[in-house]
């Protein structure tokens, strides 16, 4: 069992509260991702859950049991940490149990969960190493092999691949959602990287100010952001978001607003439409706008554009060959209004 459940869990630093009152239930089994920009309070209510902050007011409840004042060690969770944090005199094996070791695990028992976990991460040939001799990679994989032997109840995260490579991220991310399928364990993992978070996650928790602005699972924040903020956070490129035209705006402007809302729009503050619904056709149909810059990627090709009186560029995301087009062109956009997200003064999705 693995179910985990914030109650109201609050957070303060002196006079400043860093965590403002969050309810969150996890379930046993679920890959639970929360996300959000540096010092949303995302990596400190993990380490809430894993006890290496203390609690300020609310519960911690873990299987039933309310989990605040119980030592680290007594709750059932194994942390993953962005550094690797491993001995550089200990072999992967004496790495990954070093923590049974400690625990009066008998030698047999120990090579026997070790073996296992290595199994599992598919690196029984990288026991008799030393992590210098390691990928980073690699050492990750130990670093998540250390945590497997406990057998912990839940998982914890903490950005454990922000320190690598680009393709090794990915590779990471396929073996994180294999390990989580083969293991069925309850896992939090916390990221600033939304691409990790839409790939990962059964359920996102996005974080903002110490708070959760929404949960839900990745296509659901996707296409039916809360707020603006979790519409300009989880998407890449990011969505477009158009301010409501004065009345001397510029021709441009308010022929871009009629199509994506049509008529009676007072109430609706700004617009939002995602790249990909933004379609680029010649300069003799639609909104008259400036390429700024083509940014062709082989499969599809972002266009950023200037309209004039629209506050920023817009971005229009293609599938290549279907806007060969470059800097200094004018072109004409067809907004898909279908798609476009209606945002009251307050910054929330309207019905």
């Amino acid at each position: 069992m693995g179910q985990v459940s914030l109650k109201g869990m609050r957070k303060s630093f002196g006079a400043v509260d860093v965590i403002r009152g969050i309810d969150l239930e996890i379930r046993d089994g679920e890959f639970m991702v929360f996300v959000g920009p540096s010092g949303c309070g995302k990596s400190t209510t993990l380490r809430m859950i894993a006890g290496l902050e203390s609690i300020t007011a609310g519960d911690l409840v873990i299987d039933g049991e309310r989990a605040n004042d119980l030592h680290p060690a007594d709750r059932g969770a194994a942390m993953v940490f962005q550094s690797y944090a491993l001995y550089p005199h200990m072999t992967v094996a004496e790495n990954m149990g070093f923590a049974l070791k400690m625990a009066g695990v008998d030698k047999a028992q120990r090579e026997q969960q070790v073996g296992r976990a290595a199994e599992i991460l598919r690196m029984t040939n990288l026991l008799g190493r030393f992590p210098k001799e390691l990928s980073g990679g690699q050492r990750q994989r130990v670093a998540i092999g250390r945590a497997i032997v406990r057998k912990p109840k839940v998982f914890l995260f903490d950005e454990p691949l922000s320190n690598l490579d680009a393709a090794l991220r990915v590779d990471m991310r396929v073996e994180l959602s294999r390990l989580h399928a083969e293991l069925g364990t309850t896992m939090i993992y916390v990221t600033h990287d939304q691409v990790e978070a839409m790939t990962l996650g059964d359920r996102i928790a996005v974080f903002n100010k110490g708070v959760i602005e929404q949960l839900g699972a990745p296509l659901e924040l996707y296409n039916r952001p809360a707020t603006e903020f979790v519409a300009a956070f989880i998407g890449a490129p990011r969505i477009n978001l158009i301010d409501k035209p004065a009345a001397d705006a510029p021709t441009a402007h308010q022929k871009l607003w009629t199509q994506l809302l049509g008529a009676g729009s007072d109430k609706v503050n700004r617009v939002g439409l995602r790249p990909e619904h933004l379609q680029i056709a010649s300069a003799e149909q639609g909104v008259p706008a400036h390429v700024v810059l083509a940014e062709h990627l082989g499969d599809s090709s972002i266009i950023h554009l200037r309209v004039d009186g629209v506050s920023g560029l817009l971005n229009a995301k293609v599938v290549a060959g279907l806007a060969d087009c470059s800097a200094g062109q004018t072109v004409g956009l067809l907004p898909n209004a279908a798609w476009s997200l209606a945002f009251g003064e307050d910054g929330r999705l309207m019905a």
